[in-house]
């Protein structure tokens, strides 16, 4: 099959071809004429396999020349680098056409933003928090949009962005089609969008949580942080030279902790991202592993949704993520566009609960390999790996008396004096036992 199978406007087949976009991917094939029928849709991929082109498509198809300047087509996303991306991706394949499309997102000045709102826009990318900002000064008029796209549905609500999204809703007109993406959903996701999508048809183009079949998943047992790095310099040393290797950390201290160990070996071809680093730091960090400037990328989960990376050979998973489905869109980085990829897990001892759940979804077990005998392993723990012991001897706080009244006891006699006002004449006939008389000068 190929695009122009599909019931596509002429100028969207022109863009197509400039980019060399032949063959649509499954979930765009199989979503592009439900979201065409204008019916509720949720559709369901895997990481990697084109969810942000399957909601483009149709998108542009039904836009329709409008004199207002408001926006007709709202598509919220949960990070700024995946406006950045929904952008960049809506402007190449809408260079034909006279689309107007403009992207918000926190932590940029919202003054700036809210002019380019008001010279007017038919496409708006934005994050939650954002767009609601602005409809609720009044820079951004929501009613009349006729096309509402959540992006990472699921990322979105875990980020704490239920009150916003709820609050955007009420902004909303009240016909308009929901067009839901998203590569799990759970119970708890599927429960909040009943709630206001209507009758929605489900496309599911590879079951949530099932792994990918062109990756590779190894595991190892590491017992420690700096076993790990270990580990993790013979799996660079040993990667081909072209490799694009995407490590995967727990938490934005690790991820600093990390870099430090590795950048003096490797300081040249290697690169850290997360959410305390600057937005052009981000920016261009991504960029540079894109383009191949870095060959190293350092990353929270920040970077596993929705920031289009292509050509990553391996991802390392440095720490095992606590949510399992973020292990799903971790590997979902490598083995994208028909290439085979490599995932590698390192596993310590405290994390066979959150391994099990990873494998309870996936419905498979990883691949247990020894680590190579070059790898020197080391029984140290740095100090926030020592397990905290209960300090003998704790104070134990004692219960709230109750019925107990306000303390009081006797005051001394000097304590008893009263302040009175100093009557002179009667101190003088105290004194002298007569007034004593002012005399004249």
């Amino acid at each position: 099959m190929t695009f122009r199978d599909l019931n596509l406007k002429k100028p969207i087949w022109n863009a197509l071809d400039d980019l060399g976009y032949q063959n649509p991917t499954t979930i765009q094939a199989v979503s592009f004429n439900v979201m065409m029928s204008g019916k509720d849709t949720i559709g369901i991929a895997q990481t990697g396999t084109g969810k942000t082109l399957a909601y483009i498509l149709p998108c542009l198809c039904m836009w329709k020349f409008s004199k207002e300047p408001h926006p007709q087509i709202l598509i919220i996303v949960p990070t700024r680098e995946l406006v950045t991306q929904v952008v960049s991706e809506i402007e190449k394949l809408s260079s034909y056409m006279n689309v107007a499309v403009g992207g918000v997102f926190g932590g940029a000045n919202m003054s700036t933003q809210a002019a380019m709102v008001l010279q007017g826009l038919d496409i708006l990318v934005g994050t939650p928090g954002r767009v609601l900002d602005l409809a609720a000064s009044g820079s951004l008029q929501l009613k009349h949009i006729k096309k509402v796209v959540i992006d990472e549905v699921d990322e979105t609500l875990s980020l704490g962005f239920r009150p916003q999204l709820l609050r955007i809703f009420e902004f909303l007109p009240a016909k308009k089609q929901f067009m839901v993406f998203s590569a799990t959903l759970s119970e708890e996701v599927a429960t909040f969008l009943d709630g206001y999508l209507i009758a929605p048809l489900r496309i599911e183009a590879a079951r949530a949580g099932s792994p990918l079949e062109k990756i590779d998943q190894i595991a190892y047992p590491v017992p420690n942080f700096l076993s790990k790095v270990e580990l993790l310099k013979f799996t660079l040393d040993e990667a081909p030279e072209h490799a694009k290797i995407l490590v995967f950390v727990a938490s934005r201290s690790l991820a600093d902790r990390l870099h430090e160990a590795l950048e003096p070996t490797y300081e040249e071809r290697l690169g850290i991202i997360h959410s305390n680093k600057a937005q052009n730091f981000r920016f261009n960090t991504v960029q540079q592993f894109q383009d191949g400037s870095i060959s190293i990328l350092i990353a929270t989960d920040l970077i596993a949704r929705g920031i289009d990376v292509t050509d990553v050979s391996h991802v390392v998973n440095f720490d095992i993520p606590e949510n399992p489905e973020n292990y799903i869109h971790r590997i979902g980085r490598t083995g994208r566009a028909d290439k085979n990829g490599i995932a590698l897990t390192f596993v310590a001892e405290k994390d066979s609960t959150a391994l099990q759940a990873i494998e309870t979804l996936m419905e498979k077990s990883l691949t247990f390999s020894p680590i190579p005998e070059e790898v020197a392993l080391t029984d140290e723990l740095l100090e926030f790996e020592k397990p905290k012991l209960d300090i003998p001897g704790k104070l134990i706080k004692l219960p709230k008396r109750e019925n107990v009244g306000p303390s009081f006891h006797e005051k001394k006699a000097k304590n008893k004096k009263v302040n009175v006002r100093y009557d002179h004449k009667k101190a003088m006939q105290e004194k002298y036992g007569k007034p004593k008389k002012k005399r004249g000068k």
